[in-house]
């Protein structure tokens, strides 16, 4: 990982989406660590308080669709024109699809692959060439648990998901010697709304079941989750790269 530093003698780290899943709670936990911001779509209200924790925030708005090539391209082309260089980039992008096998569609197929498989192809587009060229950096790609083993009502969203988790260790090892890390940490069983709405945990009695599908018997946070990113966006451990960490109550 480098040590160059821009003017203020702070990391830059960028953050996709700083809108929704763990976007915020990830922005802040990096800027209580002495980091400055590029951030997609942040939610209201986050930026000021980025900003009375000590960070220089630039915004980039209507990139929240990774999906899209340019939406990557623009963060990357904004962090570089604020702040010179990006030390590290974290993205969450999917799209959940549920149902069994033998009722889907290739419309499901073609949407999974596009939310959860063309989105972080874009994002690692964008990041590695500046990383590679300045000679070290962090990329972390938020995936799902689900690539780690079946899971049942959603084998094509699990199929897809393991894609991106093998491009993520494809990628790592093609651009270690660069002192670049490539990492996914893999999530499930999240307590966030289009988790909630995905699975019917809206209703308590459903949550209720569901929650004992997990060893943990419980859903994670947000705040517990982006302090568990943190280690591969923060600088603090620089040996570790080309891993899928579950994140999910002991499922996977």
């Amino acid at each position: 990982m480098t040590d160059e530093q821009h003017d203020s003698g702070r990391r830059v780290a960028l953050v996709a989406d700083a809108g929704s899943y763990v976007g915020p709670a990830l922005c802040c936990e990096l800027a209580r660590r002495g980091h400055d911001l590029v951030v997609g779509d942040p939610a209201d209200g986050l930026v000021v308080e980025l900003e009375a924790l000590g960070a220089t925030v630039e915004v980039v708005e209507g990139v929240r669709n990774l999906a899209e090539p340019e939406s990557a391209a623009n963060l990357v082309a904004a962090a570089l024109e604020r702040f010179g260089r990006v030390d590290s980039a974290a993205a969450a992008s999917g799209q959940i699809v549920t149902g069994r096998f033998v009722n889907s569609s290739l419309d499901d197929l073609r949407k999974v692959i596009r939310g959860c498989l063309e989105a972080p192809y874009h994002f690692l587009k964008a990041t590695v060439a500046p990383m590679v060229e300045a000679g070290g950096g962090q990329i972390l790609v938020i995936t799902s648990a689900s690539a780690a083993r079946p899971t049942p009502g959603a084998p094509l969203y699990s199929s897809a998901r393991a894609g991106a988790t093998m491009l993520v260790r494809n990628v790592a090892d093609e651009v270690a010697r660069s002192g670049v890390q490539v990492n996914a940490v893999g999530t499930n069983f999240m307590d966030f709304p289009e988790f909630l709405r995905a699975t019917g945990a809206t209703d308590p009695e459903v949550r209720a079941k569901i929650e004992s599908q997990v060893p943990m018997r419980r859903l994670g946070t947000m705040e517990e989750f982006a302090s568990f990113c943190m280690p591969f966006v923060d600088g603090t451990s620089g040996f570790t790269t080309g891993q899928l960490v579950a994140y999910a109550g002991g499922w996977a």
